[in-house]
């Protein structure tokens, strides 16, 4: 289970909102006590996908098409988890999960998504259509390395 306030809700959807067309990303941290990840602070991040990027997955699956689009991708540069991962543990926290969404489309993972995700991670996703977002679900990797739901509570 993941929990969170309202304005961590809202400052995920306000991301997603201000970036759309375009995916959002940002990174969750926290504290992970035992089946329960408490989200103390979000950090929203750029979205540093690009043509590197893209070059750089080119063995993840035959079947992931490559797409070169902000629209479709999300990257958060290594050097800024380094740095937040930093920050978090000056602070006692940890990152616990990624936050990302899905324009026009639905909250739920994508295989570029699985392809690329930590087992230890949550995986928030918010779908936004147009002017609106219209879901926000959580997910985390299993033993076989599929999605699955994970609850969400708010605080």
């Amino acid at each position: 289970m993941i929990l969170m306030t309202f304005p961590h809700l809202n400052q995920m959807c306000n991301h997603a909102l201000a970036t759309y067309p375009e995916e959002c990303c940002g990174l969750l941290l926290g504290t992970i006590n035992n089946t329960e990840k408490l989200i103390v602070e979000v950090r929203a991040t750029p979205n540093s996908w690009s043509l590197e990027n893209e070059e750089s997955f080119p063995t993840i699956s035959p079947s992931i098409p490559k797409v070169l689009s902000k629209q479709t991708r999300f990257a958060i540069a290594p050097q800024i988890i380094l740095q937040v991962q930093k920050e978090a543990r000056d602070r006692a926290l940890q990152i616990i999960g990624v936050y990302h969404s899905h324009p026009d489309y639905l909250a739920i993972p994508s295989e570029f998504d699985r392809a690329i995700a930590w087992s230890d991670y949550s995986y928030i996703i918010i779908s936004v259509q147009s002017d609106q977002t219209t879901d926000l679900k959580s997910w985390q990797l299993d033993d076989n390395r599929q999605f699955q739901a994970e609850n969400i509570q708010i605080l």
